[in-house]
């Protein structure tokens, strides 16, 4: 049972006197929570002192009558009003073992059904198709995998959506160096490490002639910048010291982006085969840029490419999302949209919403639908006639409204678009679409040990395909390991040893990330990632397996056990503070998934697990499972056992994490 819910429930009507005009009981109800320390009970709610000090009332005495007020014998014991006005909250221990067994009996291991169940799209993943997938594509894969599964678990239709990259201007990189540069022997071999070597080369030289031509425009600002800084006046005060700050700041960017110019150039001058290329192509981006408008035109041997190209690179991706045991209910790219962008352009203009400027088309938004100010214009059509990202955008929000019924669209994208998509939003809301809720899930970036953008030591990006690799040689020397290290020998032949370490593997890079809260950047480490201790997916495949080992080792059938105890209403007894611990943690899940859905956080859920595995420690070193005092005794908390191990497993698959028998 979410007790945490049942007790905001309770206290909801009772709060309902002292609340302001135009406030609600939400904002309050948000202060009961778990209490940080046993001793204080189980629950803690602290909304009798903001409610006091609007009220200027004494704190305790407002707790006291609040307490009063609501209906809490049925679930708790009688509450404490402690401190300053802290209402301190414990669950009766007949209600919480009677509730524990219905939990263990329940399929669903006590989290409820939406009562009014939503049709979500959700996109994530989404990448360019003719490019491998690397670190980058990491975070809004893994954490949008798991939006999707623990939305659809709660009852909801969710339509997990891969906005895929595959029309827009890498295919015109790509079709230019597949007319000029093909290898051709090397195409019919590998066709998608083929087409990538030709992007980089058509985007190296691309870089090349742009950084020749900003060069002396660098310069000139750099120059500029000193002089600007040389001719400051001594800081005499605060606001000099913030101005000759922020012209240093400016100097100091404009060298950089000179040292990187100077660098892209000096890795052509340098390479004698690039260097002839570059010669040959001077216009090389333009030309590219023409393949693109040819294909968008229909043109039938670019056409003709792009139908052959696009097969060999979805089967690439599908490697990379079987092998995360990820699914996307559907698949709409930029191709999709393509042939309604002409039309979303031309209702905006008809309707007032955007306006002609300087040739382009632009929607001028003042603010977001939250209120917040939005920055523009918002581009939706270029000056050559070319539309943009936000075109598509726009029209996979009619798409997805009037087609797939979508009461809520979410975006798992990167927080550097969260301008973006802030005008999406308004665009749509003003172009009619005022039922549909809008949500950026954002997130922060994959940092390497120098808390920079995780790459390689070359300065490449690394490949995703190659990350995974190593997860799983890691973690094949850990399993290895472990298991020669056992008191009784080895218990896994090579096939299973390599069976665990893909799993092992997969989990560790998937919770790393997921463990995190999504907005911030997060350092990512080999060593703390497939850690056996901490907060990682490892510890939680060793806590689940270490729970079957005990039935393993008890000769016990954990489905017989289970539906024998279950048709005979079998009890939960809590004979030991562990044990009832246990079986408040696990009346807690259902919490975690509420509150991890809330806002779109899977940490929320990882940190819930993580608490898990450390209260069924606990709770094996307290209280002898095969060896308890009784049968009765013995049952019980053998089903409290396998409870965990459910609740851990359902927990991890939320995350898209698979638990294992015996590692």
């Amino acid at each position: 049972m979410d007790f945490l819910d049942a007790a905001r429930t309770r206290f909801a009507p009772a709060l309902a006197p002292y609340l302001a005009e135009g406030t609600t009981a939400a904002e309050f109800l948000d202060l009961i929570r778990p209490a940080k320390d046993p001793q204080f009970g189980d629950f803690q709610a602290n909304f009798a002192m903001p409610l006091a000090k609007r009220a200027q009332r004494p704190p305790r005495e407002l707790a006291a009558e609040i307490v009063a007020a609501a209906e809490l014998t049925d679930l708790f014991d009688p509450p404490e009003v402690a401190g300053p006005g802290f209402i301190n909250l414990r669950v009766r221990d007949d209600v919480l073992a009677a509730e524990t067994a219905k939990l263990a009996a329940d399929e669903r291991l006590g989290v409820p059904v939406a009562e009014a169940p939503q049709t979500i799209t959700v996109d994530f993943s989404s990448p360019n198709v003719a490019k491998p997938m690397h670190v980058g594509h990491l975070r809004t894969t893994v954490i949008g995998d798991a939006v999707v599964r623990i939305l659809k678990f709660q009852g909801h239709h969710v339509i997990g959506d891969n906005h895929l990259g595959d029309w827009g201007t890498q295919f015109g990189m790509i079709l230019y160096g597949y007319k000029n540069f093909r290898n051709e022997a090397a195409y019919q071999a590998d066709p998608v490490t083929e087409l990538a070597r030709l992007y980089r080369t058509v985007n190296t030289l691309s870089d090349y002639h742009a950084a020749k031509k900003k060069l002396p425009k660098l310069e000139a600002a750099v120059e500029k910048s000193r002089q600007a800084v040389a001719d400051a006046p001594p800081p005499a005060d605060k606001a000099a010291k913030k101005q000759r700050a922020k012209l240093e700041a400016e100097a100091k960017t404009a060298f950089e982006a000179i040292e990187a110019a100077e660098k892209k150039i000096a890795a052509i001058d340098s390479d004698p085969t690039l260097k002839k290329l570059a010669d040959a192509h001077p216009e090389i981006a333009a030309a590219a840029r023409k393949e693109t408008a040819k294909l968008h035109a229909g043109d039938a041997e670019n056409r003709r490419l792009w139908e052959e190209f696009l097969p060999p690179c979805l089967a690439a991706l599908q490697v990379i999302y079987d092998r995360l045991g990820v699914q996307h209910d559907a698949v709409y790219g930029e191709s999709f949209y393509q042939p309604m962008l002409a039309d979303v352009v031309d209702e905006l203009l008809t309707r007032g919403i955007a306006e002609e400027s300087d040739g382009a088309v632009v929607v001028r938004n003042n603010v977001d639908p939250a209120g917040k100010p939005v920055p523009g214009p918002f581009v939706i059509r270029k000056g050559d006639g070319a539309f943009l990202y936000g075109t598509t955008d726009l029209a996979t929000v009619k798409h997805h409204v009037d087609e797939l019924g979508a009461d809520v669209m979410l975006y798992v994208v990167d927080s550097r678009q969260g301008d973006h998509f802030a005008n999406v939003a308004a665009t749509a809301r003003r172009w009619g679409f005022t039922d549909t809720d809008f949500r950026h899930v954002s997130f922060g970036t994959v940092m390497g040990e120098d808390r920079k953008p995780f790459k390689t030591r070359s300065g490449d990006t690394i490949g995703l395909e190659s990350l995974l690799d190593e997860a799983v040689e890691r973690a094949l020397a850990i399993v290895s390991e472990n298991d020669d290290a056992k008191p009784d020998g080895p218990e896994l032949d090579a096939a299973e040893r390599r069976a665990v370490a893909e799993a092992v593997g997969m989990g560790g890079i998937k919770y790393a990330d997921l463990a995190h809260n999504r907005e911030s950047d997060y350092v990512f480490s080999w060593d703390k990632m497939l850690s056996t201790t901490g907060n990682t997916a490892t510890y939680m495949q060793y806590a689940h397996a270490r729970v079957c080992g005990i039935f393993r080792r008890g000769s016990v059938d954990r489905n017989a056990l289970r539906a024998e105890w279950t048709s005979g209403n079998g009890e939960i007894l809590l004979t030991d503070p562990a044990e009832r611990a246990m079986a408040l943690q696990l009346n807690r899940f259902a919490e975690a998934v509420r509150e991890a859905s809330r806002d779109h956080r899977p940490n929320v859920l990882t940190d819930y697990l993580f608490e898990t595995a450390k209260a069924f420690s606990a709770f094996f070193e307290a209280c002898p499972v095969l060896k308890a005092e009784s049968e009765e005794l013995k049952t019980s908390r053998l089903i409290l056992a396998d409870t965990t191990a459910r609740v851990v497993a359902a927990g991890l698959g939320l995350l898209g994490i698979r638990v294992l028998e015996r590692m």
